[in-house]
């Protein structure tokens, strides 16, 4: 699997000692780093694929904090050296990963075990009502090639 061209994957270092952990997930002096414009967790139950979208004017950085979180990616934009590739992750507090997904880039999540995820998310940009920057497509979409083990989506 070649890493999609722009997506930068961190990997987290729990702090932990006798009295629980502490887990950083991004800072202003990281080299991913853009700016802030909006965090929010979500939730997602087993069976259910969160799919497909991209942003225009944003990235966003997604990590798991309960639960194990299947990201999936595609690359779809034209001209990208990485057209075509999709690039899977599963990110749990066992494997504690920050995905930075660049604009353009299609995405999408399902829970990866039985219990339900719960995923922190942070965008570049707030969210606008009026005005959403989110383009979404199916999650069983055939122009992208990836088949989710969910048979619903939304």
């Amino acid at each position: 699997m070649q890493q999609i061209e722009g997506v930068v994957v961190k990997g987290l270092s729990p702090h932990k000692d006798s009295r629980g952990m502490v887990l950083e997930l991004l800072r202003a002096d990281d080299p991913s780093f853009e700016k802030f414009g909006q965090a929010y967790i979500t939730t997602c139950r087993q069976g259910i694929a969160k799919a497909w979208h991209y942003h225009e004017q944003q990235s966003e950085y997604f990590t798991c904090v309960k639960g194990i979180l299947k990201l999936v990616l595609y690359d779809g934009r034209k001209g990208s050296p990485t057209k075509g590739e999709v690039n899977e992750f599963r990110i749990s507090l066992d494997n504690p990963l920050l995905v930075k997904i660049p604009p353009f880039v299609y995405h999408g999540f399902e829970c990866g075990d039985s219990e339900e995820l719960l995923a922190v998310c942070i965008k570049t940009e707030p969210y606008d009502r009026e005005h959403p920057d989110k383009i979404n497509i199916r999650f069983d979409d055939p122009k992208i090639p990836y088949k989710w083990e969910s048979k619903e989506g939304g």
